[in-house]
């Protein structure tokens, strides 16, 4: 492949990853989640970050429960609808993702310092060589 078609091909791959990105970005704002208690007391929604867009009481089991039960029920639902969410995100953001790398760990925030840049930069032996730099240990 001589350099000019080499260098269209990049940019066209360029364009490709672009265009992902861009469609990845719209479904990650696009994402929400809804959860109910077990015993219907309260129905609760979040958006794409886990933000609070709605409560709602399905039924009047919320008027027999006390004041710290409701706000632990609320919670609880808050948490797993939350939870849906960020599943949601790491199903969208998975194939962009390079092999091996866990989307759930970087979208819950869990994912370690290597999961986002090496400890050593990735580069082909070729540029290694021209830089004088000693391949890196494995």
């Amino acid at each position: 492949m001589d350099a000019n078609a080499r260098i269209e091909s990049l940019f066209e791959e360029y364009q490709r990853q672009r265009n992902s990105l861009t469609e990845m970005q719209q479904r990650m704002r696009a994402l929400s989640g809804t959860a109910t208690s077990p015993r219907r007391e309260v129905t609760v929604s979040v958006g794409q970050s886990g933000v609070l867009t709605d409560i709602r009481f399905p039924t009047s089991a919320y008027k027999r429960m006390t004041p710290s039960d409701l706000s632990e029920v609320i919670l609880a639902t808050y948490t797993d609808a939350k939870e849906s969410v960020l599943a949601q995100a790491a199903e969208v953001l998975a194939p962009m993702l390079p092999a091996g790398m866990d989307a759930r760990a970087l979208v819950d925030g869990t994912a370690g310092t290597d999961a986002y840049l090496p400890a050593e930069p990735r580069i082909a032996t070729s540029v290694r060589e021209i830089l004088g730099m000693r391949q890196a240990p494995r």
